[in-house]
């Protein structure tokens, strides 16, 4: 019965009988002001230990009047993919919760395909004195100035989707790149025999400084080199992203190899799809990733075998929350964390939630 009286009572008002001083000093304590002495700074922690209190935060944000400003910095939805649509409704789904704590959290979209359009939108980043930043690193280099600019001003930033390795940020959330292509390979060696040659493509404009596509790559080829496999690994890197350029391509090198899989290592696994289909190939099994509309399409009619996926809207949610955990409760925040590498395929595919 005590304790759940004790329950009810817990409150500065309450700290304050307990420790027979002012709800002014227990205020001061709780807010690490100073003009209270080591002893009953002592005495009033010791209280809000024992009865395991919890400020209320929505007041506290509320009376400071503070508005603390975080930055999303993702490229936009194109119409080559509209795969950072997930990421974006995430963003905007966390948005909605800690608004209300006096979060404001303004949206900066890229030209993935455009490295100078990354670096306008990071330089605007800087000018408008945020605290926290959300960042979706497609551009090695570029990225690195970046966070490096935020490091001096010390920004706390959160990697979505890609990482960079060695880079000081407050933690990454995403897919295990390495891992991602590994798989991708193990799901390819189902589909061939040991000595099929098997295609590898990386669709991309940047495809140089694209650390995503270049980790899944290497985690492909390692999976077969560790599971001493003999099957030949063709690849193609179109840098043209464009349907027309994908089908030139995808003639060329089907034409001068006999290629038994194809292994794309994005979410534009649906151009390489729409080619198959319009050639009439049927007897080339097709991995790759991403839960998108056009992707689930070519899912469902069997031109595409699997999708690789992993929880892009989830990345984006989890992304601010771990700003905002660390900003305003200082907490401390997982330093990475990896999201499920989930399999779809045309017969599960309408159960999955991205």
């Amino acid at each position: 019965m005590k304790k759940n009286k004790d329950k009810e009572l817990v409150g500065v008002k309450e700290i304050a009988r307990r420790a027979n001083v002012s709800i002014a000093t227990v205020d001061r304590v709780i807010h690490n002001r100073t003009g209270v002495s080591v002893k009953t700074k002592d005495k009033i922690n010791a209280i809000i230990e024992e009865l395991n209190y919890q400020p209320n935060i929505l007041a506290r944000r509320l009376a400071s009047k503070k508005i603390l400003q975080f930055a999303a910095l993702i490229p936009a939805v194109s119409e080559e993919t509209d795969y950072w649509e997930a990421p974006l409704n995430g963003i905007i789904q966390a948005e909605a919760e800690i608004k209300p704590y006096g979060i404001n959290i303004e949206k900066y979209f890229f030209d993935q395909n455009d490295r100078s359009s990354f670096v306008k939108q990071a330089e605007t980043v800087l000018e408008n004195n945020v605290q926290g930043v959300l960042l979706a690193p497609m551009f090695i280099e570029e990225s690195k100035a970046f966070v490096e600019a935020c490091q001096q001003r010390q920004i706390p930033y959160v990697f979505i989707n890609s990482d960079i390795p060695n880079q000081n940020s407050l933690c990454y959330i995403g897919p295990h790149l390495y891992r991602s292509g590994y798989l991708g390979a193990h799901l390819v060696s189902f589909l061939v025999n040991s000595n099929d040659k098997v295609l590898v493509v990386n669709i991309s404009k940047e495809i140089d400084t694209e650390h995503h596509v270049l980790r899944k790559e290497e985690g492909f080829r390692a999976y077969f080199a560790d599971n001493k496999k003999n099957n030949e690994i063709i690849k193609t890197d179109i840098r043209e992203t464009d349907y027309l350029s994908v089908k030139r391509n995808l003639i060329a090198v089907l034409k001068d190899h006999h290629i038994k899989a194809i292994f794309v290592t994005n979410s534009r696994v649906s151009f390489v799809a729409h080619y198959l289909q319009e050639a009439n190939i049927k007897d080339i099994p097709l991995v790759g990733f991403d839960f998108l509309k056009e992707n689930i399409g070519y899912l469902k009619s069997g031109v595409i075998d699997f999708l690789i996926c992993q929880k892009p809207q989830e990345q984006g949610y989890r992304g601010i929350m771990a700003l905002y955990n660390f900003l305003v409760h200082d907490s401390v925040v997982d330093k990475i964390y990896f999201m499920p590498i989930d399999i779809i395929t045309k017969e599960n595919y309408e159960f999955y939630r991205n």
